[in-house]
């Protein structure tokens, strides 16, 4: 006896497509950041770092990040042995340490920049502006994890 084929998933079929997205989105970053000699975790860690307005703690930054500490530690031990950070103490706790961006941490930042824009241009480059507009809203929403509304198949709304 055969067993009946099951109905699709479409929220599945969306979700499995998320995370091939999600996947290539991080080989082509990791193919962009390469040349700078930095790796996706560093280049987001310098990004948090820079969005400080003084020295962050290790502890902000992995709460920053959603992280074990340890991972901070590793991420901030490889930037350092590299000169794009440096720990310094905290004036008012000689215990906490703080990490502060170097003059090389900030050039990196800026080739950053430009490697980012070059990643994101190789993944958008097949949807139009209006697409990129429509994409934007509804990551945006996922994201945010506002539900908005819901739309009808153009069939359905005629």
């Amino acid at each position: 006896m055969n067993s009946p084929v099951p109905a699709p998933d479409p929220d599945g079929l969306l979700a499995e497509q998320l995370l091939r997205l999600t996947r290539r989105l991080h080989r082509i970053q990791k193919r962009h950041l390469e040349p700078v000699g930095i790796t996706p975790a560093q280049s987001r860690l310098l990004r948090v770092v820079a969005h400080y307005d003084g020295a962050p703690r290790m502890a902000d930054l992995a709460d920053r990040l959603e992280v074990v500490p340890r991972a901070i530690t590793t991420l901030v031990d490889g930037l350092e042995a590299s000169g794009r950070v440096r720990r310094v103490p905290d004036p008012a706790n000689r215990r906490v340490v703080r990490i502060e961006l170097t003059e090389t941490g900030r050039v990196t930042l800026r080739e950053l920049r430009s490697a980012r824009r070059a990643a994101a241009e190789d993944i958008l480059a097949p949807l139009t502006t209006a697409q990129r507009e429509v994409l934007g809203g509804l990551l945006s929403a996922l994201v945010d994890g506002v539900p908005g509304p819901r739309c009808r198949p153009a069939a359905e709304s005629s």
